[in-house]
């Protein structure tokens, strides 16, 4: 049983790499942009895959921070002190169903928790 967390930042990374493994792996899950999306599939009837698995943390915010904060260092060019942000949390994931003995993923579901 052999799963991939694959962090990267362009999707199409993430994609080469889920159908390159497709097939020799049970899962690949992408990482790193914290926006989870919605293409989870089980490829060449093998291997799990998602481009990103998401996040936990606030849902109203830039990846976790303020939005304010997050806002200005895009609008002005300059450092920003990042804080947290203070809404309301969530988490994102997927539960993956796969044979033990094969490593063959037969089910993969993307959850998002409010």
């Amino acid at each position: 049983n052999i799963f991939v967390d694959f962090h990267a930042e362009a999707t199409a990374e993430k994609k080469a790499m889920g159908h390159f493994l497709a097939g020799r792996v049970t899962a690949v899950l992408g990482t790193h942009t914290h926006v989870q999306t919605a293409d989870e599939i089980i490829l060449k009837n093998h291997t799990g895959y998602i481009t990103d698995a998401g996040m936990t943390g606030p849902e109203l915010s830039v990846l976790g921070v303020s939005i304010e904060a997050a806002v200005d260092k895009q609008r002005f060019k300059y450092p920003v002190r990042f804080t947290e942000a203070q809404t309301a949390c969530f988490i994102n994931g997927v539960v993956i169903s796969f044979d033990e003995k094969s490593g063959k993923c037969t089910k993969i579901k993307r959850i998002i928790n409010r």
